[in-house]
């Protein structure tokens, strides 16, 4: 699968960011994270991102919609968002292993469409928001 590390990167960000927080009983945590699970998949081009993000689903409805932001400006949003976080990545002494866990594979040449921009770009301001992070490309 080309983009299966992208896949695996992801899935282990978005598990490491939100493991650890807050103790739950057994059946409200399941039920939190179904309803906080976004799968957004492409077969044909082989790729899959999950989101797993207890309050992600309800702070998204809290966005501008879905076609408030072109494709090409998500894009270079995300380009920028991905850069910036895999630049944390490999500093470890300065940023958390725990939110900063792996490199994520974002490749700008791959077209993964308008879903899958819209969903991550909106993932990075939550992540911003959620852990308090600042990134260069973040709305202030």
């Amino acid at each position: 699968m080309k983009n299966f590390l992208l896949i695996a990167i992801l899935s282990f960000l978005i598990f490491s960011c939100g493991t650890g927080n807050k103790s739950f009983s057994g059946s409200s945590q399941d039920a939190t994270t179904k309803n906080d699970t976004v799968r957004i998949a492409n077969d044909s081009l082989e790729y899959e991102i999950i989101i797993v993000e207890p309050g992600f689903q309800s702070w998204l409805v809290s966005q501008p919609p879905r076609g408030f932001y072109g494709q090409a400006t998500l894009e270079g949003k995300n380009r920028q968002f991905v850069a910036e976080y895999n630049n944390r990545v490999l500093q470890p002494n300065r940023f958390s292993r725990n939110l900063y866990a792996e490199q994520i594979n974002y490749d700008p040449t791959i077209d993964y469409g308008y879903e899958v921009n819209y969903l991550l770009y909106n993932y990075f301001l939550y992540f911003q928001e959620k852990y308090n992070q600042k990134f260069i490309a973040g709305r202030n």
